[in-house]
């Protein structure tokens, strides 16, 4: 449920700056190209975010542990390596 949250919030949060953002510069001949900007950065910060969050709820690469230490933590956790 957590992870819903933050994805939510964060998107809300980058979709707010992209409408917000263009609305606080002042009418100017470049009008367009700062919306552009604006919309194009909120994109860019909210997709680069969402890729390192979602990389971090499932990570391709795990630890490499030797077999003699993953044999001392079974052992500590009272749980038998079956093999």
């Amino acid at each position: 449920m957590g992870a819903i949250l933050t994805i939510i919030f964060f998107t809300t949060f980058w979709a707010a700056v992209a409408r917000v953002g263009p609305r606080l510069m002042s009418k100017a001949p470049q009008q367009d190209l700062v919306r552009c900007c604006f919309l194009l950065a909120a994109v860019c910060c909210w997709l680069f975010w969402f890729c390192c969050y979602l990389a971090q709820l499932n990570p391709l690469i795990g630890p490499k542990l030797k077999q003699d230490t993953v044999k001392m933590i079974a052992r500590s956790w009272d749980n038998p390596i079956v093999g």
